[in-house]
């Protein structure tokens, strides 16, 4: 791996040298439980143990594994946001383990393709989840360590299973022999251009820098803790299964910081969020996009709260309308509004601040080891340049893509010696040295925080057997920033029934990727190669909104 620079400080040594210098602090609030830094340290390395004594861990290191390889067992993560969740990130490190997140909104079909690909050894899984892990159970010959989290649903513990809360009472609170590495991998799941997701692999050491917002200059712990001052508070509210919301809970916790869990993690509740913005003197709070910032700002229209406290609120993962912004700055002239943008291949990447009347969007400050490469990426393109290029970043970035060679090798180009990852954003730099993004060459529909595939869309809407063809394109939605449309070509003969069609989609996609409308066309204009033309189906979808 010599192509790689060094993997300094890990995740879990940083987290347990910060916590003895506050042990009795508070590290986690999540509903009537509060948890100090020692009781997390305590937590997670009795999950740790655990994992040890079911034989997990690493079994190859690093240095011997390409980019796209692994060494490690997989521990999914299959929750609702609470301590667990974090916990079972945090353990799993400590156990040499690689974690990796699992959409909880996928169906059976998806569920299975997962915890297939990603080579799954163990899980932690809410009790409501349960069923739909059993039913597929019997295709995952490599799962064999199921940790089970109660919830309201009451649902009985698997055969084979043991109960979380159990698992850790049984084992040490002991540092874990096995040591903390950098080098260990932490996985984030996404979707690819095809649909289908794919594990992006990082050193756990690369992502405190690049994914957990820790410091690009410490060399040493010592160092790092002189940046762990213990100021933030803060509430991400997303769910902790897309990246954007468990990186800015670990940024918490690498600032010496307390995070604070929504009670109602199942949903978007506004009154929960700033009830516990007042109630616990949030500072920080992390939404996504238009879909978070409306319901948010619904909740402010008659608000007693007192929400003094609350300094910032950064969107990630998803565009924040400029006039969003601005209303947030209407009811909380004294915060400001920070969009971030980057991505599970990049990590973190560009950030932009707006306070008082300055509210824009889709621009942004060019920072430090971003740049704009060529169309065939050969070449850095130079600030002012007439050429529409792809947004670029070097340093430290991921490994590659699990399993698949052709895929890291395409998405992380080596340019005159620098190695580079292109996630996929069109962009230019003006002579200023704004960075202004044109949007993702690809076709993929932001709805909601949630990267939809028009691919997958098309084929579960296929599948109906009404359907001779279809398309699907995103359309501006105040509620979801963008929503899905499918455009559908109907057999002869066969009548409009949104309703069927929308029933035999959900047999194969989770319910959030459905489409929000249907248009229905004699023909579906396509290439003579047969490729969808995706600016007329945007035209189309666009003039039936009128």
């Amino acid at each position: 791996m010599s192509a790689f620079p060094p993997a300094t400080l890990s995740y879990p040594e940083l987290h347990e040298a910060i916590a003895a210098t506050r042990p009795d602090e508070e590290c986690l609030i999540f509903r009537d439980r509060r948890f100090t830094w020692q009781q997390i340290t305590d937590r997670t390395r009795q999950l740790a143990n655990y994992l040890a004594t079911q034989g997990l861990g690493c079994h190859t290191e690093r240095t011997a594994l390409k980019g796209w390889e692994t060494g490690q067992d997989h521990l999914a993560i299959y929750l609702h946001n609470g301590n667990e969740y974090l916990e079972a990130m945090l353990g799993s490190w400590k156990a040499r383990v690689a974690p990796f997140n699992v959409n909880y909104r996928y169906v059976a079909e998806e569920l299975q393709y997962l915890l297939t690909d990603s080579q799954a050894s163990a899980i932690v899984v809410h009790s409501r989840f349960a069923p739909l892990l059993q039913e597929v159970r019997a295709a995952l010959p490599h799962l064999r360590v199921i940790l089970q989290v109660p919830d309201s649903s009451h649902n009985e513990l698997l055969p084979g299973a043991v109960w979380y809360e159990d698992a850790l009472q049984q084992s040490p609170t002991s540092k874990p022999s096995a040591g903390y590495h950098g080098d260990d991998l932490y996985i984030l799941y996404t979707g690819g251009t095809t649909g289908m997701p794919k594990g992006v692999l990082w050193r756990n050491a690369d992502a405190v820098v690049e994914c957990f917002g820790g410091s690009k200059t410490a060399a040493t712990v010592d160092e790092f803790l002189l940046e762990a001052v213990g100021a933030l508070r803060s509430l991400p509210s997303p769910p902790f299964m897309h990246g954007a919301g468990h990186w800015i809970a670990m940024r918490t916790w690498l600032s010496g910081g307390t995070i604070i869990v929504q009670s109602q993690p199942d949903r978007l509740d506004a009154e929960d969020i700033w009830g516990l913005v007042e109630k616990e003197k949030a500072n920080f709070l992390l939404i996504v996009g238009d879909a978070f910032a409306r319901p948010l700002l619904d909740g402010l229209k008659d608000n007693t709260r007192d929400l003094s406290s609350l300094l910032t609120i950064l969107s990630g993962g998803a565009a924040l309308s400029a006039h969003l912004k601005k209303e947030f700055l209407e009811y909380l002239p004294w915060i400001m509004m920070v969009d971030g943008l980057g991505s599970s291949e990049a990590g973190g990447q560009l950030s932009q601040v707006s306070a008082g009347d300055s509210a824009s969007t889709g621009t942004f400050p060019l920072a430090p080891q971003n740049h704009i490469l060529s169309e065939d990426m050969t070449r850095v393109l130079e600030p002012g340049h007439e050429e529409l290029g792809w947004l670029a970043k070097s340093g430290r970035l991921a490994l590659g893509y699990l399993n698949d060679a052709a895929k890291t090798q395409k998405t992380y180009p080596v340019v005159d010696g620098v190695r580079y990852v292109v996630p996929g954003d069109r962009a230019r730099v003006t002579a200023d040295l704004i960075i202004e993004l044109h949007g993702r060459d690809s076709v993929t529909i932001n709805s909601g925080g949630e990267k939809i595939f028009a691919e997958e869309v098309e084929a579960a809407v296929k599948a109906h057997p009404s359907v001779y063809d279809c398309v699907v394109t995103g359309r501006p939605s105040e509620r979801w920033g963008n929503e899905v449309v499918a455009i559908v070509r109907l057999k002869d003969g066969a009548t409009q029934d949104e309703a069927s069609l929308l029933t035999e989609a959900e047999n194969h996609i989770a319910r959030y990727k459905l489409p929000k409308a249907f248009v229905f066309v004699p023909a579906i204009v396509r290439s003579p190669a047969g490729k969808a033309d995706y600016r007329w189906a945007k035209q189309i979808a666009a003039d039936a909104a009128h």
